[in-house]
């Protein structure tokens, strides 16, 4: 098979906002407690945070980690979180039915994310809780006021303030699952409401509004719209959550998920702009995809866990090959929507739907999914490049099913690309999947004039199943190949081709 790229270098996207390789840790599972912190590990630094963790954490340069959550933080509060370790109350989260010890809080996760060099995403409880409290939470973080919550801080032993630019105004507050769900005129209001306080106690900081849990919510749509025409001018980002997964074990439909993501960024999109026009404003509300991933391995293994337990091991899925095909054409469409789609967080980091792995009191290693996002955080930096990709295409799916009509399914790319320049527009990376399961593609490459190939990674295996294990963790790799005058890219694998200038 043969498919061609081609591109004009002047036919830029935008540039790419460095939060869009963002993640995410939820209170949740072995996230925090047995992941990134483990005091008794034998890599544990002076905080007790897993130094294994937090260096293979660093080596993905995230730039921004939404935390607490997620579900969790529609029963959080925060002030059970600061202060006196010893004093802290442990407390039943409803959300995932385990125990919070509050070992782990505001104070401590901001000195983790300082020392992976990464910024905190922070999200407030509007399930359970409201406006003033939310506000506290800022003055707390981020005021050096002599006031009532900045010298709690303070007197917590952090005298300079953490200066958290972006914050997340709940949680899936649509979702029926979710502690204090709201109807969208009920959020609407208390979103209003909360961030006006927030601004009005820090001008500076972002705030990003709940949209739907998935696009396969019945009131999605109507639950942006409305939204939006309540809290357009407090808010700066709308976000977008949506999940993956093959639990049917059709891997031809499984590998276009992406057009899936593709659809639902554009119908938000579309949405943000009717309302910014029906209310005539200069403003335009940009998107935050502050959870996206492949989930569904781990929904039975969950069902057989005993309630109220601290840590349990929860949402633990193993990701094999076709996973991190999926996981990289999800990265390839956010980078072709990086124009809109600003903020993004893979969810999550560590053990909870992760591409990083622990042994409790053990080893560490990586999944398969940690090698698309790794050498997309580190080398598609800088500016989206336009491009158009000429392939086959192929069938998969119901041909009757809504899915199959929406997303046209009956026609979906061979190849998945996505191509980016560098700020100093040194080096050119181009990021393909080959969705064929068994056809290599010569691939032709036109428009990179000036430029010659340094450098081709691919990720691929003889297994479409193949996973990596504590005792096996380099089953699935992502290799250097051999450059020659021909581009192949094998069946069924994930690549990365870099250019340099000449």
């Amino acid at each position: 098979m043969k498919a061609k790229i081609k591109i004009n270098k002047e036919d830029v996207i935008s540039k790419i906002d460095n939060r869009l390789f963002g993640s995410f840790i939820e209170h949740l599972g072995r996230a925090v407690y047995g992941g990134i912190y483990e005091k008794d590990h034998e890599t544990a630094d002076d905080c007790g945070f897993r130094q294994d963790v937090l260096n293979a954490v660093k080596e993905l340069n995230v730039p921004i980690v939404r935390y607490p959550g997620g579900n969790f933080v529609s029963g959080f509060y925060w002030e059970d979180s600061v202060g006196d370790r010893a004093k802290r109350p442990h407390k039943m989260d409803l959300a995932w039915g385990t125990i919070e010890t509050n070992e782990i809080g505001i104070d401590e996760f901001q000195e983790w994310a300082k020392r992976v060099n990464s910024e905190v995403m922070m999200a407030v409880n509007l399930g359970t809780r409201g406006p003033m409290d939310a506000r506290n939470l800022v003055e707390y973080c981020n005021l050096n006021t002599d006031t009532y919550y900045a010298n709690m801080r303070k007197a917590n032993g952090h005298e300079e303030p953490y200066g958290i630019k972006v914050w997340c105004l709940g949680n899936e507050m649509d979702g029926p699952w979710q502690i204090g769900a709201k109807t969208p005129q009920e959020y609407a209001r208390i979103a209003t409401e909360t961030a006006k306080v927030m601004k009005w106690t820090d001008p500076s900081i972002e705030l990003v509004a709940c949209g739907s849990s998935s696009p396969t919510m019945e009131t999605f749509g109507t639950w942006e719209r409305e939204v939006l025409r309540g809290a357009y001018e407090n808010i700066d980002y709308m976000s977008l959550h949506c999940y993956y997964g093959n639990p049917d074990n059709d891997a031809k439909k499984y590998l276009a998920s992406s057009l899936i993501m593709d659809n639902f960024i554009k119908e938000v999109v579309d949405i943000c702009d009717e309302v910014k026009k029906e209310k005539n404003s200069d403003k335009t509300v940009n998107l935050s995809f502050d959870e996206w991933n492949v989930w569904f391995h781990s929904n039975e293994a969950d069902k057989e866990q005993e309630k109220w337990q601290i840590a349990p091991p929860l949402l633990e899925d193993v990701y094999n090959l076709e996973d991190a095909l999926v996981v990289g054409s999800l990265i390839n469409t956010l980078i072709k929507h990086s124009d809109r789609v600003k903020i993004a967080a893979l969810a999550q980091l560590v053990n909870v739907i992760a591409p990083i792995m622990t042994k409790t009191g053990g080893g560490m290693w990586l999944q398969t999914i940690y090698y698309p996002f790794y050498y997309a955080s580190t080398f598609g930096r800088g500016f989206a490049l336009n491009a158009t990709c000429e392939c086959d295409t192929y069938a998969a799916g119901d041909p009757e099913s809504e899915e199959y009509k929406k997303n046209n399914f009956g026609h979906i790319p061979y190849i998945d690309s996505s191509v980016t320049m560098s700020e100093d527009k040194e080096t050119i990376s181009v990021f393909l999947v080959n969705r064929s399961l068994d056809e290599e593609v010569e691939l032709e490459l036109e428009g990179f004039d000036g430029y010659k190939i340094s450098s081709h990674v691919e990720l691929t295996h003889d297994d479409l199943k193949a996973i990596n294990t504590i005792d096996n963790p380099e089953e699935v790799v992502a290799k250097e190949k051999n450059i020659s005058d021909k581009v192949v890219l094998s069946s069924k694998s994930w690549n990365m081709i870099k250019f340099s200038k000449c």
